[in-house]
């Protein structure tokens, strides 16, 4: 049986197109190594991982070292987002101390408190709209979008009625104090590199 095949049968196993479904098609497609899916309004989205983008990411996570244990913390793994077929692969996610997993061994949206997206050209329109609107409906109380492109931070606190009400922008090299929210740190972008 084909790919093609495959899809066609769970389609019309299912009157409803789910998340679960539509990940289980991307389970069974050749996709090259590096790749990072999503999901984004029922809208399937693959882009390669470039080295600027996983050195940021990486950069913000030993940054969140000092106030989470790496169990709380998590890159590219799939979480489900309010709105219309969100399975987001966010960049980097910190969920709360009294977080668990649902019973499908993922991480639930009410329990994260932090996330950050770095930017891709092909993808950077996802990170400024529809996951913004699905994070800030979520209640993520910050959600930090780091673009290389304008070699800028944008930190988004205070989420309400599904928008963040409060915006801070910085330049790469500048610090973005997130001391007022509940994760009470400077986060340094000296090291961030620009594309």
């Amino acid at each position: 049986m084909t790919v093609c095949d495959d899809r066609i049968e769970m389609a019309e196993a299912s009157d409803e197109l789910t998340l679960d479904i539509m990940f289980e098609w991307l389970e069974k497609m050749p996709i090259p190594e590096g790749t990072k899916i999503e999901i984004v309004g029922g809208n399937i989205f693959m882009s390669p991982q470039r080295h600027t983008h996983f050195q940021i990411i990486f950069d913000v996570l030993e940054q969140l070292r000092t106030r989470y244990p790496r169990n709380r913390l998590a890159s590219d793994v799939r979480i489900d987002f309010p709105g219309h077929l969100n399975g987001f692969a966010c960049d980097v996610a910190a969920v709360a101390e009294r977080s668990v997993k649902d019973e499908k061994g993922r991480w639930r949206y009410q329990d994260v408190e932090f996330v950050a997206e770095v930017i891709s050209k092909d993808t950077a329109a996802n990170g400024y709209g529809p996951k913004k609107t699905a994070y800030a409906v979520a209640k993520v109380p910050v959600y930090l979008i780091a673009d290389p492109y304008q070699g800028k931070c944008h930190l988004y606190t205070q989420p309400k009625d599904g928008e963040y009400i409060a915006k801070l922008s910085v330049s790469f090299g500048a610090d973005v104090d997130m001391t007022t929210t509940h994760l009470e740190l400077t986060l340094k972008t000296d090291e961030f590199p620009r594309d």
